[in-house]
């Protein structure tokens, strides 16, 4: 059995909500985690009594979603070192070995490379873990191919950090799946607002779109208020069974075949 539980919902500035991250729960334990904010592995560890996931999907690189990867080195380095998955969006990875990589020292005595404590997996449209097919698909935060979404064919949709991308929803939830997207009480020209979300989605995606990346307490009461659902912390979400990978390619093809027609 699938789910997705979040850890944290808040924005960059809602730390009394914890860092925007969640983790696909398989029959209750943990196999992948959504982006490693500062707050993200002290409440990973509160939420399964471990230490560190086992693999790790990066969205993009603003610190709100990245501020944890250093710990997770050192937890990793000197503990599981090699056995953790970082799957990291191709054209992320100059960026966040810039950002945290490029030193000579990441430990006082030397002798360690930050790639050390991890398997990295660089991915474009795809990646394998544990069985499943993902996809990886860009969105609309802080310029163009800056920041990446993840979908589970028929089991969930996840935005990351966006402005309204309805057309990709069209495209990779098309069979019904949960839509946990980014969605503020209030718009900027990075992140999705409520009355974006009003306008721009119809009904029946509304219908099955979950907010978070929100500002307080109080604004996803009124994002609630509205009619949307709103994901707490620690709060889970059963996730339908995933579509077999070959029915996830074939889809993928046909949404091709169409925007070359």
């Amino acid at each position: 059995m699938l789910a997705l539980r979040f850890l944290g919902v808040g924005n960059a500035r809602a730390s009394e909500l914890g860092s925007a991250s969640a983790v696909l729960e398989r029959d209750g334990e943990p196999s992948l985690l959504i982006d490693c904010g500062p707050r993200t592995l002290d409440d990973f560890r509160a939420q399964y009594g471990v230490e560190l996931p086992p693999a790790v999907f990066i969205s993009h690189l603003h610190l709100d979603h990245i501020g944890g990867v250093e710990q997770l080195f050192y937890r990793a380095y000197f503990t599981r070192r090699g056995e953790i998955t970082l799957f990291v969006p191709a054209d992320l990875v100059a960026g966040l070995h810039a950002k945290l990589a490029n030193a000579p020292f990441l430990l006082s005595e030397g002798g360690a490379n930050f790639w050390d404590a991890f398997r990295l997996v660089p991915v474009s449209d795809w990646f394998w873990h544990a069985g499943l097919l993902f996809s990886v698909f860009p969105v609309r935060h802080s310029g163009h191919r800056a920041a990446f979404g993840v979908a589970l064919g028929g089991s969930f949709f996840f935005s990351s950090d966006t402005r309204p991308i309805p057309e990709v929803v069209q495209a990779f939830a098309a069979s019904g799946e949960p839509v946990f997207h980014d969605c503020g009480l209030h718009a900027s020209p990075a992140h999705a607002g409520l009355p974006d979300i009003l306008g721009e989605y119809p009904a029946e995606v509304r219908a099955r779109l979950v907010a978070y990346h929100y500002e307080s307490a109080s604004a996803g009461e009124a994002i609630e208020a509205a009619g949307l659902r709103v994901a707490r912390p620690g709060e889970c979400f059963p996730l339908p069974v995933a579509l077999p990978p070959e029915q996830v390619v074939r889809l993928a093809a046909s949404r091709r075949d169409q925007l070359l027609a």
